[in-house]
């Protein structure tokens, strides 16, 4: 079955943060419950038929912000070349693996090996250290698996996120007062802005990657909660476990199995 539709009927919980009052998580219980899994190095083609080895990670990582930068830096002076294919060989300066884009936003530096375009933290499928570590893919998720440490804590906000997507609005009630809606969902095409719709393959809606065991609540818990917070996760938790309970036919993402 190929790549499902943007739009279809999906099943939403909301809930007051438990943590923060002024908060109501609105959840989307058809992607959280969905059997998606990453699939790089097991299928992933790539988000451009040019460059299938290199993911989603081929136009490198915007930062969220200043302290987003400044916490990946920290990780970044401890990979060494075992670690990462494009280590410079020396002390490791900003300038080796940021650049700006042109509209003047901070990420990680792109680059171009044998044709294929890819973050500058991206190891190639031919690199092979003799040592510890390394291996084709992430330099910095490979140091977070040597150190015992969950990915989110060494990678951009923007790749242990995706694709898992948050957003935030106020909402204004009728009698006057307001709060925060923070949304959990999808990062489907449409996330990635206008250009989302020219990706040559993508993963979220499609059938390949809506393999995995266990449900997306549960597989990407650290991120969850890294997101919304304990509490919050562990009530998200309950409304998940009671969706899959309902049968509902919307329990089911479509490019999960039925």
């Amino acid at each position: 079955m190929p790549e499902v539709d943007l739009d279809f009927p999906r099943a939403h919980v909301e809930f007051v943060n438990p943590d923060d009052e002024t908060e109501v998580l609105r959840c989307d219980l058809t992607w959280l419950t969905s059997a998606y899994t990453c699939i790089f190095g097991a299928g992933c083609q790539g988000i451009y038929a040019d460059s299938p080895d290199t993911g989603c990670c081929t136009l490198g990582a915007h930062f969220a912000d200043r302290e987003d930068e400044d916490r990946v830096a920290g990780y970044v002076a401890q990979l060494t070349p075992e670690h990462w294919q494009f280590h410079p060989g020396r002390k490791v300066r900003k300038k080796d693996w940021i650049e700006t884009d042109e509209d003047g936003e901070r990420k990680t530096l792109a680059i171009e090996v044998d044709g294929q375009r890819g973050c500058i933290f991206h190891n190639r499928t031919d690199f092979a250290p003799s040592g510890g570590g390394g291996g084709a893919g992430c330099a910095l998720h490979g140091l977070a698996l040597e150190q015992g440490r969950e990915p989110l804590e060494t990678k951009p906000d923007v790749c242990w996120q995706l694709p898992i997507r948050r957003t935030f609005r106020t909402v204004e009630r009728p009698d006057g007062t307001s709060y925060t809606e923070v949304s959990i969902g999808e990062y489907d095409r449409r996330g990635w802005g206008p250009g989302g719709h020219d990706l040559d393959w993508y993963c979220s809606g499609n059938t390949e990657a809506h393999v995995a065991m266990e449900p997306v609540y549960v597989t990407n818990r650290p991120e969850l909660i890294a997101l919304i917070g304990q509490a919050a996760y562990d009530e998200l938790a309950r409304h998940c476990e009671a969706h899959l309970r309902s049968r509902s036919a919307l329990a089911l993402h479509p490019a999960s199995p039925r």
